[in-house]
C-alpha cells in the first residue's frame, strides 16, 4: 500500500505543549519542574478516586520538597460540568495560587486547564468556549495523565458539560497547551481494567479519526499510526494484566502520540455520535466513543479505503492479499472483535438505549456536526438515525 500524496501547497501546524516530560518516575519531577516554571504556590486539581488511590500524594510530596506549599482542588466530575471549572478558578483566585497540577484522567485535566485559564479572567468558562476566544495566557500548569486514553495533556482544547443548554462545549485555544506535560507511565497502573478498556479505546479513536481526517497532516498521520501500531500490540495485554509495565509504558506513549495527533489533525464523526451518550446515558467519554467505532468505520471506510486499510495494517492485521476495500472489511471485524475481548458491548441497547430514543439522539449528535466538516464522509440527519439504529 502506497504512502499518502501529500499537497506541497498545504500548510500544516504541529501543536504540542512547551516541554513534555516523559518516562517512568518522572512524576518525581513534578516539585522540580514546578519551580523552572517560576511558580511557588501550586494548586493540584484532581478528583476524589485520585486521591483516594494515593497518586496526588506521590506529586504533593514532590511539590512539597520543592517549596511549593501546595493545596488541592479535588471536586472534578466525571464529563466535568461548567461549575468544576468556575469552582476551581476562585480557589485558585482567591488562594493566591500561581501555578496549576493538573493529576487525573481526561476530566481532571481538562478542569485544570479551564481553571488556569479562568484564575485571571471574567465570567464563566462558557463565555470561551469556541476558537481562539480565550484573550491571554492564564497560570502556568502542568499535566499529569494518571490514564492512558485522552491525551489531554498535549492539545490545545477541553470540554465541559454545561448543564443548562445540555451539551458539551469545548474550548480551543493556543493558551490551553500545557507549558510542560510529565507522563509517567506508573501512574496508571492502578487503573482498573474497565478503564484501561475505555481509556485505550478512545486512545484507538483519536488516532483512526486524525489519521482519515479531511485535516490530516504529515505529522498526524506518522504520530497516529504509531499510535495505533502500539495500541494494538499493546491494550489487550494491558486489559489483560493492569500490572504489565511494558503494556502500561507502551499504552501512555500511544495515547500521548495520538493526543498530538489529534491536536493537530482533528477527530470526526465518532466524537460527534458519542456525545448523547455520555450527556444522557452517563457512559465514560471513552466508552461513548468505543461503542460507535466499528460502525462508523464500517459507514467510513469506502470514502478514504487506503488509509483505513493502512490502519489494518498497522493493527498487525495481514491484509496484503486483499484489496483495500476488503482490508477495510477485515478492520472492522478486528475491531468488533477488540472490543468483545475488552469487554464493551457494541449494543446501545446494553445501556439502556431504546428505539424510541433515536430521535432525540440524532438531535443530541447534530450538534456536533461541527465533526461531520473533517469526517471523511457527510452524513445527514438520516444517516446518524440509521448508524444509531444499527448499534441499537
Amino acid at each position: 500500500m502506497n504512502s499518502p500524496i501529500y499537497k506541497p501547497d498545504k500548510i500544516s501546524a504541529l501543536y504540542a505543549p512547551n516541554k513534555l516530560i516523559f518516562g517512568l518516575g518522572s512524576a518525581d519531577q513534578a516539585g522540580k519542574e514546578a519551580k523552572s516554571l517560576g511558580g511557588s504556590h501550586a494548586l493540584v486539581v484532581t478528583d476524589k478516586q485520585v486521591v483516594s488511590a494515593g497518586l496526588a500524594e506521590e506529586v504533593l510530596s514532590s511539590l512539597r520538597e520543592a517549596g511549593l506549599d501546595p493545596g488541592v482542588f479535588d471536586q472534578v466530575e466525571a464529563e466535568p460540568p461548567v461549575r468544576n471549572v468556575d469552582d476551581g478558578a476562585r480557589i485558585a483566585r482567591d488562594g493566591g495560587y500561581d501555578i496549576i497540577i493538573g493529576v487525573g484522567g481526561g476530566s481532571s485535566l481538562d478542569v485544570a486547564k479551564g481553571t488556569a485559564l479562568m484564575a485571571g479572567l471574567e465570567g464563566s468558562i462558557v463565555d470561551y468556549t469556541g476558537t481562539d476566544m480565550v484573550p491571554r495566557a492564564g497560570l502556568l500548569k502542568i499535566l499529569m495523565p494518571t490514564t492512558a486514553g485522552t491525551g489531554s495533556e498535549v492539545t490545545r482544547t477541553f470540554v465541559v458539560t454545561d448543564e443548562t443548554e445540555h451539551m458539551k462545549k469545548v474550548v480551543y485555544s493556543d493558551f490551553v497547551l500545557a507549558d510542560t506535560a510529565i507522563v509517567d507511565p506508573k501512574l496508571t497502573l492502578s487503573m482498573p481494567s474497565r478503564v484501561t478498556a475505555d481509556t485505550g479505546t478512545d486512545a484507538l479513536v483519536h488516532a483512526v479519526e486524525s489519521y482519515v481526517s479531511m485535516n490530516a497532516t504529515p505529522f498526524s498521520d506518522i504520530l497516529s499510526l504509531e499510535a495505533i501500531k502500539l495500541i494494538g500490540e499493546n491494550l489487550a495485554a494491558a486489559y489483560s494484566k493492569p500490572d504489565n509495565i511494558e503494556a502500561r509504558y507502551n499504552m501512555s506513549l500511544a495515547a500521548t502520540l495520538a493526543g498530538i495527533a489529534f491536536a493537530s489533525g482533528g477527530l470526526g464523526a465518532i466524537h460527534a455520535l458519542s456525545n448523547p451518550l455520555g450527556i444522557d446515558y452517563h457512559l465514560s467519554h471513552g466508552r461513548s466513543n468505543a461503542v460507535l467505532l466499528p460502525y462508523i468505520v464500517d459507514y467510513n471506510r469506502h470514502a478514504s479505503p487506503r488509509r483505513y486499510a493502512a490502519i489494518a495494517r498497522a493493527m498487525g492485521l495481514n491484509v496484503d492479499s486483499l484489496s483495500v476495500y476488503e482490508a477495510g472489511e477485515r478492520l472492522v471485524e478486528h475491531l468488533e472483535n477488540l472490543l468483545e475481548l475488552l469487554g464493551i458491548s457494541i449494543r446501545l441497547s446494553s445501556y439502556g438505549v431504546t428505539a424510541d430514543d433515536i430521535p432525540g439522539m440524532v438531535e443530541g449528535a447534530m450538534k456536533q456536526s461541527r465533526l461531520f466538516v473533517p469526517n471523511p464522509r457527510n452524513l445527514t440527519d438520516e444517516d446518524v438515525a440509521e448508524i444509531y439504529q444499527k448499534a441499537l
